[in-house]
């Protein structure tokens, strides 16, 4: 689906956040963190708790395929100097291969169904996935998880774990999980066009979740379609890009007019990951994204 529309920064207020970016005073910014609602191992009121201990000011939840743990978070930032930033991390396809395509601001009730359906399909797909360990000779329960919980790989991994099948995380991927590997599902197919569509559809500013995390094809290659689609962002300050690759898409976000956002992919302590607040990102980036919701949500506005 393509998206005829699409409301791009002025020059000015681009430059402005590229130059700004990388200096001066910091306000904390985090615009990617999981939550025990998809797969992190904080709940919403813990993650808030330990981000505002990090320093951050201004976070975002952005949980796989639900917006469940939002009100949680909301409301537990209100007793400290933190601002939530609403979101989701929608798991898609492209080209046969894994997208995540991340929504900030979304009018929850008008997605609030579609994320249903895609809620039901990665419980259906976790089950897939228990099914094929079971005729591999393991057998799992996966534990009661609560409503709204979106079920996902690191839920199997634990289980792998704690059944003594895996001595590792990183054994259950290597042998079992990843992609590729005996015991993985695809995701249904939802293509990422029509991931960027549902998200402008309810308000939300839709940005490309570590780019250079896709398999798919070269970033240079696959963006300029994204863009056609309706893409507005990308996530450029990501634990997985080397510096080299933030350059770039700083580069490639001046060229197509996009939004830059960045986050730490939080899934919670333990996991090998940085730190919350580890890119002490600047409160320019927020500012851009907030009008851009602004405008998606009110186009008659400004």
């Amino acid at each position: 689906m393509v998206v005829k529309t699409v409301p791009r920064l002025n020059r000015a207020t681009l430059e402005k956040q590229q130059r700004t970016f990388g200096v001066g005073p910091y306000i904390m910014l985090e615009l990617h963190c999981h939550s025990q609602y998809s797969d992190g191992t904080l709940t919403p009121t813990q993650l808030v708790q330990t981000a505002a201990a990090a320093g951050v000011k201004v976070l975002a939840l952005t949980d796989h395929d639900t917006m469940s743990g939002c009100l949680e978070a909301a409301e537990t930032a209100q007793g400290y100097d933190l601002t939530l930033v609403p979101g989701v991390e929608l798991s898609t396809v492209y080209r046969g291969r894994s997208m995540h395509i991340l929504g900030f601001y979304p009018d929850g009730d008008r997605l609030e169904a579609p994320l249903r359906e895609r809620l039901q399909g990665r419980k259906q797909r976790a089950q897939q996935m228990l099914d094929k360990l079971h005729r591999l000779g393991y057998a799992l329960e996966l534990p009661q998880l609560g409503e709204g919980v979106a079920p996902s790989r690191p839920h199997l991994a634990r289980a792998l774990l704690a059944a003594g099948y895996v001595n590792s995380w990183e054994e259950a991927f290597d042998r079992f999980l990843g992609e590729g590997k005996p015991a993985y599902v695809g995701y249904a197919k939802f293509s990422a066009e029509d991931g960027i569509a549902l998200l402008r559809s309810c308000g939300a500013v839709p940005v490309w979740a570590h780019p250079y995390l896709f398999a798919g094809g070269p970033v240079e290659e696959v963006l300029p379609h994204l863009v056609e689609a309706g893409l507005m962002g990308v996530e450029v300050y990501h634990p997985h890009h080397r510096r080299s690759q933030q350059e770039r898409l700083q580069q490639l976000c001046q060229q197509y007019s996009l939004l830059i956002t960045g986050g730490t992919d939080y899934h919670g302590p333990g996991l090998g990951a940085k730190a919350l607040n580890s890119f002490a990102l600047p409160m320019s980036l927020l500012a851009p994204l907030k009008a851009a919701a602004a405008h998606l949500k009110f186009p008659e506005v400004g």
